[in-house]
């Protein structure tokens, strides 16, 4: 694996490419003997590693093991797993972890997620630069060896999610249930076999080739199946999962997705209940409508950039109880800071069991902006895109937090880079459906009349 290789796999949040062009076997192991060091170095004398279904996770983890041991680490293996159980590993060993997983990419893409101990972010910032500059230049191996470990921690995980609920408040709901061939498969049916549900699963084998469709709930298109199965079988939610699983889409009971916005609403208004007065995370496209929900129930919200690792900065120096991201991410203080979608989804059905009503009923007070979701446009000049953006709107008020958010009273918009490609990315929300539609045909005439629009409205 040549050095360039190196440098086009490591991303702002994690580690991730083709596999065989841009990640093998060899970069795996370079990368192992370098987050050992690293974990070394910072006193850990092990670290949990675990990996998703795609086919050659097995081979790639195996080799960054081999890596980490020749660092002079122990490696505790969970085996195949959801993203959350690798973060619910290093909070309850309080050890560094690696997981194996391109998320949402498609079949030949696969990467690594990091985390430090107590699943501490490790991104840009946060030590990723670092564990990339060992790797790259070789680190000698310890004198002694470690060692590698199975460790089954599927049911202490099951427990783990539970906790977050009372058990016995909830009702025998139906539910479709959509995990894309993905670790859903392993993870959801693990916590709903022991509670009063009805589960109707859609595509739960484990294959990496991903047969039926993309494991990204985020477009719309990749909803219609689990939208089909809750109109077909009058189910009260369906749930849509990604890849590997730390992600979720929650549909109500009239097929109408969620936006990752609304949920986190709901979420947050369960979480003020149970710790009144507590701080709420989100970042900067998030819908204005959750700023609102926590302040009017005597919350606090603290506003912060897009990505885990500035998600669970932010977890942690405010202390939050709770925080959400528009992409489907939820985060949870007793989770460690980290994210988990099964903890989201539990706190959603605790609260549709104990609602006199639908889920649309129940969420419905929540969802007030009509939202573009992301519109992605293609820039050479992204910096001059953002400045013409920018004066075109400078009677508004303007930050530059995560690229530009535009304020202008009834709607506004970010507008931010891409961290990996030559993308613009454009969330705007307004008071009405129809002002929406118009603010974005303007925006977008800014940015650039002739560009290649990608993706388009999303929940």
């Amino acid at each position: 694996m040549a050095v360039a290789d190196l440098d086009t796999i490591f991303k702002a949040y994690d580690i991730r490419g083709i596999v065989g062009s841009e990640i093998d076997a060899e970069a795996c192991f370079a990368i192992g003997a370098a987050f050992g060091g690293h974990g070394r170095d910072h006193g850990a004398a092990r670290i949990a590693v675990g990996r998703d279904m795609r086919p050659d996770g097995a081979d790639l983890s195996a080799a960054f093991c081999r890596g980490a041991t020749a660092a002079g680490v122990d490696v505790v293996d969970i085996g195949m797993c959801a993203t959350e159980m690798v973060y619910f590993a290093s909070g309850l060993l309080d050890i560094p972890g690696a997981m194996f997983t391109a998320s949402h990419n498609p079949v030949g893409y696969n990467g690594i997620k990091l985390c430090g101990p107590g699943a501490s972010p490790i991104g840009a910032g946060t030590g990723l630069e670092h564990i990339k500059a060992r790797a790259l230049s070789g680190p000698p191996r310890a004198a002694t060896a470690g060692a590698v470990a199975r460790r089954d921690l599927l049911d202490r995980y099951v427990e783990h999610v539970l906790s977050f609920v009372s058990p016995g408040a909830l009702q025998p709901l139906r539910l479709a249930v959509d995990t894309a061939n993905g670790m859903g498969g392993l993870v959801a049916p693990a916590v709903f076999d022991r509670l009063p549900f009805t589960v109707d699963y859609l595509h739960p084998e484990l294959d990496g080739t991903f047969p039926n469709h993309p494991a990204d709930p985020l477009k719309p298109e990749n909803l219609r199946d689990v939208q089909d199965r809750v109109e077909a079988v009058s189910a009260d939610a369906g749930l849509a999962f990604d890849g590997d699983a730390d992600r979720v889409f929650v549909v109500d009971e009239l097929s109408r997705p969620l936006s990752g916005s609304l949920t986190a609403a709901l979420i947050a208004t369960v979480m003020l209940e149970r710790d009144p007065g507590a701080t709420v995370v989100h970042n900067v496209i998030c819908s204005r409508a959750l700023e609102e929900v926590v302040e009017e129930l005597g919350g606090r919200t603290v506003r912060t950039r897009v990505g885990h690792s500035f998600m669970k900065q932010a977890m942690a120096s405010s202390r939050a109880v709770f925080g959400g991201e528009h992409s489907g991410h939820y985060y949870f203080r007793d989770n460690y800071g980290a994210d988990s979608a099964m903890i989201a989804v539990m706190v959603v059905l605790e609260a549709l069991s104990r609602h006199d009503g639908n889920l649309s009923d129940l969420a419905a007070p929540l969802d007030r902006y009509a939202a573009s979701g992301e519109i992605n446009t293609e820039v050479p000049d992204r910096s001059g895109a953002i400045g013409r953006v920018a004066a075109a709107f400078a009677d508004c008020e303007q930050d530059r937090l995560d690229g530009l958010t535009v304020d202008c009273g009834r709607w506004w918009f970010n507008l931010r880079p891409s961290n990996t490609e030559p993308l613009l990315r454009l969330n705007l929300e307004s008071s009405d459906p129809a002002g929406m539609a118009a603010r974005v045909t303007e925006v977008l005439g800014l940015i650039s009349p002739e560009a290649e629009r990608i993706g388009g409205a999303r929940p």
